[in-house]
């Protein structure tokens, strides 16, 4: 349960209440890794938790950004993406590896 100032306790929420609630924004920060030379297409381009190494369900955020209450919802997500480092790319050397013959 969450207390909002300005609308209160969210069990005396009526469904027209909930639908002009202002949310404050969620931050959360991801880690994107972008491979178009990947062997599969889904690992091209990786979103993932930084700290737990899965990937986001933006279904269950939203859910939560609305209390979980159960109802159909129209909703606006805005997505601003700020990057916040860059980690060079790591290309694999070759190096040259002398094998001695056998006899």
């Amino acid at each position: 349960m969450y207390y909002n100032k300005d609308m209160g306790d969210e069990s005396h929420r009526t469904s027209e209440s909930l639908l002009n609630a202002r949310f404050s924004p969620m931050i959360k920060h991801y880690i994107l890794s972008i491979d178009p030379k990947a062997e599969y297409q889904w690992e091209q381009v990786v979103l993932r938790d930084p700290i737990t190494a899965q990937r986001p369900d933006f279904a269950s955020l939203i859910a939560h950004a609305l209390g979980n209450k159960a109802g159909s919802y129209l909703v606006s997500v805005n997505i601003e993406v700020q990057v916040l480092e860059e980690a060079p790319i790591i290309q694999p050397q070759l190096l040259p590896v002398d094998i001695p013959a056998v006899a």
